[in-house]
């Protein structure tokens, strides 16, 4: 990329990341532990990695404000409708995985 103009640049990326919002949202069977077991992040990562951007830039943005972007609903009517009591070893792979988060 390295022959794309900023502007261009953080164009594309802001797409690929409401692509990856869109993508999550839809992917409601996939829980918060799961990606952090994989990947060490989930969508609370990406609310609170977007609340500081906001507050690097001095854009007012509240957690929760950053949370319901991300989730695409208030981040509670999402656990209530979509989040599932972590399993044994999804907790214990969660503490294993932890120092890489």
């Amino acid at each position: 990329m390295n022959q794309i103009d900023p502007e261009t640049r953080t164009r594309l990326e802001a797409a690929a990341f409401r692509r990856l919002l869109e993508h999550l949202r839809q992917r409601t069977d996939v829980q918060n532990i799961d990606l952090m077991n994989l990947a060490g992040f989930c969508r609370n990562c990406l609310s609170n990695w977007l609340k500081e951007a906001a507050d690097a830039s001095g854009v007012p943005l509240s957690k929760e404000e950053s949370r319901t972007y991300v989730y695409g609903m208030p981040y509670e009517e999402w656990k209530a409708r979509h989040q599932r009591e972590a399993t044994e070893a999804q907790r214990r792979a969660f503490e294993e995985s932890k120092p890489s988060h």
